[in-house]
């Protein structure tokens, strides 16, 4: 692949804030990011608590600390604790809501589509899809399975934009060889099938 690509691979993230943090252009967000994930994991992975029991645990703290501040702000006469009005506009809701149903629609869409076996590509690709998540799901548990994907995430986009044209040369390498390969057992197979089916019709 001697030519550059039309699109960058930051165009081919989406561009914006997601595609920078993504290829470390916003350093300090991807390292914010890596470091609060890994730090999460630990705690986890020490701790023994799953997400659900922890976020229980400092939701149970949080509410037991702001009641006990406000019941003694009363009695000494302070000032409660300074909590702001949190509220959800109905525009922020019917976005969400449009934005959900857009994507509910079309995962329906598709499923619909492989159901009734009118898109074989997309039928093999999700299959392919829940094997690998089934595989390697069975190999660690959720959480460590998330950590790693985000650092995958972080790590093989940044790593193809900066070696893009040699990746590129060894991509299409295995490709050509890949494809050599096939060629042959495909035709070693055609041809078994073909002399199987000349012998079984000499005999009957």
């Amino acid at each position: 692949m001697g030519s550059r690509r039309r699109r960058s691979v930051h165009e081919l993230l989406g561009g914006g804030l997601l595609a920078d943090v993504i290829l470390w252009r916003r350093r300090h967000i991807t390292i914010g990011i890596l470091l609060g994930t890994f730090a999460a994991w630990v705690i986890f992975e020490l701790s023994g608590y799953t997400l659900l029991s922890l976020v229980s645990r400092v939701l149970l703290l949080l509410v037991t600390i702001l009641f006990v501040w406000a019941k003694a702000a009363g009695v000494l006469n302070r000032p409660p604790p300074p909590l702001p009005e949190l509220h959800i506009t109905e525009e922020a809701t019917n976005l969400a809501a449009d934005f959900f149903r857009t994507k509910i629609n079309s995962i329906l869409s598709a499923s619909r589509d492989i159901a009734l076996g009118r898109d074989p590509n997309l039928f093999c690709k999700v299959v392919a899809c829940l094997w690998l998540i089934s595989v390697v799901s069975s190999w660690t548990d959720f959480l460590t399975l998330s950590y790693s994907g985000l650092a995958v995430i972080l790590t093989i986009p940044v790593l193809y934009e900066k070696y893009e044209d040699i990746i590129d040369k060894y991509l299409l390498l295995a490709y050509t060889k890949l494809k050599i390969i096939y060629e042959k057992l495909d035709g070693d197979c055609s041809g078994k099938v073909k002399k199987w089916i000349l012998e079984n019709g000499k005999l009957s």
